[in-house]
């Protein structure tokens, strides 16, 4: 069971109801009503199947951010992801080993502490090592919808394409290639690639060669993959310190 507390936060995994309940509050005002006051839940099929990890500040209480975790043991098939609704992910399914998939990623916006960040992933480095992960993946989302917004983040994310015999295929309507382009300023177009999508790639991840539109949460996203013996040995080191 994970329970990781470092500093003043702690990661764990909810235990009923309610704390699903509350991460999908904390999902609603990221994903849909932009940190509005307006209240509900953001809640789908997959919540049932996945584990729920709650970031929460120790002396309060306070939900600082949460994911979710759907576990694709040896064997089963790709087709059973949340990612696999937007890409053809059929050649991942010869991919050897236990597979997790990393969604609904959020921090609460009022809180501005690194150290959050660091705990979730010190949480993800103990839930890949005790679930003996081979393959780490998901759908890294850009804030809004239209293509031209992200030109140049999405241009520098060709240098980051997946392996051919691990390219996921085309599968939304609504997609845009990515396309190579010449980057005046990479360090202003590395600002644009969202956080977690970064931390992706600083673990030697890469991208589908094409984005999905998605209209219905306003975002833009590519399938991200992280093959995890392929992890610079420091930074695995690093996230095990965390997780440890």
């Amino acid at each position: 069971m994970l329970s990781l507390v470092k500093g003043r936060y702690r990661a764990r995994l909810a235990q009923d109801a309610s704390d699903i309940a509350r991460a999908q509050g904390l999902r609603h005002r990221r994903f849909v009503a932009r940190n509005s006051a307006v209240q509900g839940v953001d809640a789908d099929v997959y919540d049932a199947a996945c584990r729920h990890v709650l970031l929460e500040e120790c002396d309060s209480g306070a939900l600082v951010g949460c994911y979710r975790l759907l576990l694709l043991p040896p064997g089963c098939a790709m087709a059973n992801s949340y990612s696999a609704q937007f890409y053809d992910l059929s050649a991942l399914d010869a991919f050897a080993g236990a597979k997790l998939e990393l969604g609904r990623f959020c921090l609460d916006p009022g809180w501005h502490d690194p150290d959050i960040l660091r705990l979730a992933w010190g949480a993800m480095a103990r839930m890949v090592d005790d679930l003996s992960v081979t393959l780490l993946f998901g759908c890294s989302s850009f804030e809004g919808s239209d293509p031209a917004r992200h030109q140049m983040a999405l241009a520098l994310l060709t240098d980051h394409l997946a392996p051919p015999m691990w390219q996921p295929l085309p599968k939304a309507v609504e997609r845009h290639a990515l396309m190579r382009a010449a980057i005046s300023d990479r360090k202003t177009a590395l600002l644009g690639v969202p956080p977690l999508l970064r931390t992706y790639l600083g673990m030697g991840g890469w991208v589908s060669d094409h984005a999905v539109i998605d209209r219905a949460l306003d975002t833009l996203h590519v399938f991200t993959g992280v093959e995890i013996a392929r992890i610079p040995p420091a930074r695995a080191r690093a996230l095990r310190a965390i997780a440890n």
